[in-house]
């Protein structure tokens, strides 16, 4: 297991500034978020291969794993939040969101990231539940054949609020794939937020599909990420959980709403975790 941070995080640094202060202060792996200026395939295509091959190489300088992580606010659409999903009534809009988990796999390929990290996105009309799992299906048939070409893992992630929301929700879809691509990441803060029971159990219960786990603290019913101390979470049985099941990839800090206050978020934040964790 390493500690890792989410870039979203630091969303004012440069993103190799973003990288050297990580491995400065002590993180192992980084969540790489694509978006506006940091790996924006949108942008102009020169630099976003001059920057792609800049980053990969100071991340293999600085010996730091990585993962690609697809939840940037407004790269897609600058009028609405995580617009247009995979969920989206208009099959045109469900393609825009399609077409850019392929870049993704494609920049994780290229990077040799440990997996793609991506969610359902929110269901905004009345329809039933069975037609809102055929969408959805239907829409990562697309993804998981270029993940297949490019030998690339996926990682899906129940978002409160969202279609997939919960792991009942990500069995009811992940029946339907039945694919070896695709496994989940587990949000601690979401678990704790949202389901029944404790976190370090549902670890136990889902550990051979954890492909990618973010930690924050969190408040049971309350879906806003906390600076550590400040929710309610217990993170030593949490750990203790992530040993059991043999977890061995990145515990990603994701703080998205600290980049005021990047520096000292990270600083706190591996203070907080380190000793779990086992970084020296």
């Amino acid at each position: 297991m390493r500690l890792g941070y989410n870039t979203n995080g630091l969303a004012h640094h440069r993103l190799t500034d973003a990288i050297r202060l990580l491995a400065d202060e002590g993180y192992q792996c980084v969540a790489l978020t694509m978006d506006a200026g940091a790996l924006d395939p949108y942008g102009d295509l020169e630099a976003y291969r001059k920057q792609t091959h800049e980053v990969h190489e100071l991340l293999d300088r600085l010996n730091l794993s990585r993962v690609i992580e697809t939840g940037a606010r407004y790269l897609l659409n600058p009028r609405m939040k995580h617009d247009p999903t995979l969920m989206d009534p208009d099959p045109s809009r469900r393609a825009i969101r399609i077409e850019f988990l392929k870049q993704a796999i494609d920049l994780a390929a290229e990077m040799r990231a440990e997996a793609v990290s991506f969610w359902s996105g929110i269901l905004r009309e009345e329809i039933s539940r069975e037609e809102g799992m055929d969408r959805l299906a239907g829409a990562l048939r697309p993804i998981l054949d270029h993940a297949e070409i490019r030998h690339v893992p996926l990682a899906f992630e129940p978002e409160p609020g969202m279609f997939i929301d919960t792991f009942a929700s990500f069995r009811a879809i992940d029946e339907r794939i039945r694919h070896p691509l695709f496994d989940l990441t587990v949000d601690l803060g979401h678990v704790h937020c949202i389901e029944e029971g404790s976190v370090a159990d549902h670890l136990r219960a889902w550990g051979p599909r954890i492909a990618n786990v973010h930690i924050e603290d969190m408040v049971r019913g309350v879906h806003e990420h906390l600076m550590f101390g400040e929710g309610t979470m217990d993170f030593p049985p949490i750990f203790e959980a992530l040993r059991d099941v043999g977890y061995r990839g990145g515990v990603h800090v994701e703080l998205s709403r600290h980049s005021h206050m990047g520096v000292e978020a990270a600083r706190r934040a591996r203070e907080f975790l380190a000793p779990m964790v086992g970084v020296g």
